[in-house]
């Protein structure tokens, strides 16, 4: 069981809130994912680590309806799906968004519509596209490609549905594969029962078959014991991290392992039962209420809080535990819904403010890019 841990190295120059971060020397860029062969606890010379400065906003888009899902093309721009239309937009900075897509068969009702997106890793060679969404009949998967999007071919069909706890946050991990957070639709039983596929993580191949190194054989089920995962993230050494709306007591980040059980309904937040496993940072809901998460500089999770209004910046150790949150743009852009690292080095961030739960400023909803800063990193043994 892990509890929230201390974390292993302290920041002395905090890109989060600083203008004008100094240049590493190339000494410290190529250390900037932590050294080779580090172990934890081990002491080593400092590090440079790419940090996002949070200063200096860049509004991107405005006059978007509920952005969700959010991806990054080779060539640096974005397609964005907002939730109640069922369009993807293309947006590039300095240009006004352009529709490249619509998905079939969208129903938005609550929290439910188009939400994730993702890009294949080999979008060069394949040039897919795939989007989480809900329909009439269920949550599913399909894949298309820009050059013809209203060809939309499923690749996962048959989750539950529901106005609320759909999960929908779909992302490829280092290893190539989907992972897609489905949340239990509000049938809470359904997280514990390994033969659903709802109140889980998935882990499927690119054509939605089953890999064959799940852990369990011939099952998309990567992990479960969840109520409604909305962000997904991997650090520097590939571990995953995943942020999880609680009920009315603790909001979660946890870091997921193959075939953990994370607890939910039977615990929510850290109850050090040996049958669970506990998350690495909890919050309160109404600081909080999790969505989007992005990692930036390997070990720095930025995760998006819609009822919190803010950003959390949470520093993550060598172990995969996480050290002490801190909370940044409280109140600034209202609820904000998903967080996503540019191939730049940026962070590109969404509102939620027409979800139905906000209050809309006369430009919502937007998108607001942050961009890169140098900091340091400096390892430490206890």
């Amino acid at each position: 069981m892990r509890r929230r841990n201390v974390v292993a190295g302290v920041v002395l120059t905090v890109c989060v809130g600083v203008a004008g971060a100094p240049t590493a020397p190339a000494a410290a860029m190529a250390g900037a994912a932590g050294p080779a062969g580090a172990t934890a606890g081990a002491p080593t010379a400092a590090t440079g680590w790419r940090g996002v400065d949070l200063t200096r906003p860049e509004v991107v888009a405005t006059g978007l309806e509920v952005p969700w899902g959010l991806a990054f093309l080779p060539d640096g721009s974005a397609l964005v799906a907002e939730r109640n239309s069922g369009r993807v937009l293309r947006v590039r900075r300095g240009s006004a968004p352009q529709q490249v897509a619509r998905i079939a068969g969208v129903s938005a009702v609550g929290e439910s519509g188009l939400l994730g997106l993702a890009v294949s890793p080999r979008y060069r060679s394949d040039g897919y596209v795939y989007a989480f969404f809900t329909s009439a009949v269920d949550n599913r998967i399909v894949r298309f490609r820009l050059t013809a999007p209203q060809v939309q071919q499923p690749i996962l069909t048959g989750l539950a549905r529901a106005s609320v706890h759909n999960g929908g946050r779909i992302a490829f991990g280092p290893d190539g594969l989907l992972y897609a957070g489905v949340g239990d639709a509000g049938v809470a039983a359904s997280a514990q029962d390994p033969r659903s596929r709802n109140g889980k993580i998935l882990r499927l191949r690119p054509d939605g078959g089953v890999p064959g190194s799940n852990p369990i054989a011939g099952s998309l089920v990567y992990s479960l014991g969840h109520r409604n995962v909305q962000g997904l993230a991997w650090d520097w050494r590939g571990r995953l991290y995943a942020t999880e709306f609680g009920a009315s007591t603790w909001d979660e980040v946890n870091r997921i392992v193959p075939g953990g059980n994370y607890g939910w309904p039977v615990v929510e937040g850290v109850a050090g039962d040996p049958r669970f496993r506990d998350p690495v940072v909890t919050w309160r809901p109404a600081e909080a209420s999790p969505s989007g998460a992005a990692i930036v500089g390997g070990n720095v999770l930025y995760v998006a809080a819609l009822r919190g209004a803010r950003l959390w910046v949470v520093p993550l150790d060598w172990t995969g535990g996480a050290g002490t949150p801190t909370a940044h743009l409280v109140g600034v852009y209202g609820r904000l819904r998903t967080v996503v690292r540019a191939p730049d080095g940026s962070l590109w961030v969404t509102t939620s403010n027409r979800d139905g739960r906000g209050t809309p400023a006369a430009d919502d909803d937007r998108i607001v890019r942050f961009p890169p800063a140098w900091g340091w990193w400096f390892p430490r043994a206890d």
